[in-house]
């Protein structure tokens, strides 16, 4: 197949985060396959226009604020019908329309849609903007064909209007050959935050639920991973809080160290208020780390309630304190999630999520993967 994918951020992108890692996972292995694939994202300062990672052709084009409005003239100046079978659609922020415009079929893929949650991470102006765009979703992509990265991402769509006949869900994979337990040993009361620091993350509530946990003698840490805007003001809290010594923002790191504070943790912490599956939630478990998350879309999917880690309220320091707090005092429990979260994760690997992808892709491209009328 000749794929012209579609995503706001291609992987070198600063602010790429688990949508990136998915779609270039399934990209790159097609790529290997023999596929011809190229991706088109926005722009980045520093990075060239035109790369190739791992066999994809990556495009960059237009402006990050302006992407969605120049993607379409960019896409079609490439010719879609003459060198491409298919667009893949990564609908992951602000939709494109593109089975409105394609010459060639589209399979939508859909992490998640931001839906409410906008409300509370931009202003008011861009947050009813996101949601206007996100209304149109079930009129534009009525003849187009879903693959959906969860059940809450699946039954949100549901939810707007697309028919359940038209979605499939196929969830993330990791890498089973590099995640996975080993040294360093983990240390009591060391907790892990890894992923974007946006507001809806949540990761405000971990901080909090730190100093509930040292305050009641407990001696808890946090290490927390990962970059975005919301830095500054997680940064003014732990100050607040003065817990400066107890909470340590590591910024990016690089993918072995980044294993190796997986292996470190007691248990990760992940308290977003709605995530597409959760795929940090599978690489802490495949290196024998439980989870406490909130109870919110994608993360109810990805993490399993008392068998894998914990589910908590979203936005309750005090309940997260208490699940953080249970792992320190019993050991024996915290192994026992930690044994359970490696045989979960042992069952999600790229190549099984990439097998079922490129069928999709290929029924769509086809004309095979008709969307019921």
């Amino acid at each position: 197949m000749r794929i012209l994918a579609l995503n706001w951020r291609d992987p070198k992108n600063p602010e790429a985060g688990g949508a990136e890692v998915h779609l270039h996972a399934i990209l790159q292995r097609a790529a290997s396959m023999g596929h011809q694939v190229t991706q088109v994202s926005h722009r980045v300062h520093g990075l060239p226009n035109r790369e190739v990672m791992d066999g994809v052709l990556i495009l960059r084009h237009g402006g990050r604020n302006t992407f969605n409005f120049s993607v379409k003239g960019f896409a079609l100046s490439l010719d879609i019908a003459e060198n491409f079978d298919l667009v893949l659609e990564d609908l992951c922020k602000i939709p494109f329309y593109s089975p409105a415009w394609s010459p060639v079929p589209v399979l939508t893929v859909v992490p998640h849609l931001f839906g409410t949650t906008a409300y509370r991470e931009v202003p008011f102006p861009l947050a009813l903007y996101v949601n206007i765009m996100e209304s149109f979703v079930p009129k534009v992509y009525a003849d187009s064909p879903f693959v959906a990265i969860s059940d809450s991402t699946m039954a949100d769509l549901v939810a707007r209007g697309i028919p359940a006949e038209n979605i499939t869900v196929i969830p993330c994979g990791i890498d089973t050959g590099f995640y996975g337990p080993g040294p360093p040993e983990p240390e009591p009361g060391a907790f892990l935050y890894l992923g974007r620091l946006k507001k809806y993350k949540g990761v405000q509530f971990a901080i909090r639920a730190v100093k509930l946990l040292r305050d009641s003698g407990k001696d808890a840490e946090l290490a927390v991973i990962g970059t975005g805007d919301y830095l500054e003001e997680l940064e003014k809290l732990t100050e607040k809080l003065g817990l400066r010594e107890a909470v340590t923002f590591h910024g990016y790191v690089s993918r072995e160290k980044k294993l190796r504070m997986l292996r470190k943790a007691w248990a990760a912490v992940f308290p977003s208020e709605k995530e597409g599956w959760g795929l940090t939630v599978i690489e802490a478990n495949a290196c024998g780390s439980p989870v406490v998350a909130s109870d919110s879309p994608g993360l109810r999917d990805s993490v399993r309630n008392g068998r894998t880690g914990f589910l908590v309220p979203h936005g309750d320091p005090e309940a997260l304190a208490r699940k953080m707090g249970l792992l320190m005092d019993h050991q024996a429990l915290r192994h026992q999630l930690g044994e359970e979260g490696i045989e979960w994760a042992g069952s999600f690997d790229w190549d099984s999520t990439t097998a079922r992808m490129l069928e999709a892709m290929e029924k769509t491209a086809s004309g095979r993967f008709q969307v019921p009328r």
